[in-house]
């Protein structure tokens, strides 16, 4: 099972309990191997970011965070998840698909790498 696929069964933990939020999942990966994981817990108001942060703690400093949606730009219930993986010391974002949200789109990751 890859990555994204993990952060997928992460997400459907939440399912049917994150409403008005989507269930998203995310995994923390450094050298390889999987040293974190999360998924949304709105009545904690936590999101899978967050979550799977929290639980990697230090080791997330320089690991990869694959994510089921784009990480929240903005701050609404939460402050914005991009400045929780920015502390946590991320240094790469896969994320399955751009947030719908307007307030997000786009905002949440970064640019593409130039050629």
């Amino acid at each position: 099972m890859d990555f994204l696929d993990q952060a997928l069964e992460q997400a459907r933990r939440g399912l049917g309990r994150t409403s008005p939020n989507p269930a998203v999942g995310a995994v923390v990966v450094k050298d390889g191997a999987v040293i974190a994981r999360g998924h949304h817990i709105y009545s904690d108001l936590r999101h899978a970011e967050t979550v799977a942060l929290a639980h990697a703690g230090e080791a997330a400093r320089g690991a990869t965070l694959y994510v089921t949606l784009e990480p929240c730009s903005h701050t609404g219930r939460t402050g914005p998840c991009v400045d929780a993986i920015i502390a946590a010391g991320i240094t790469r974002v896969v994320a399955a698909m751009e947030d719908p949200n307007p307030l997000v789109s786009g905002q949440g990751l970064p640019p593409p790498p130039k050629p």
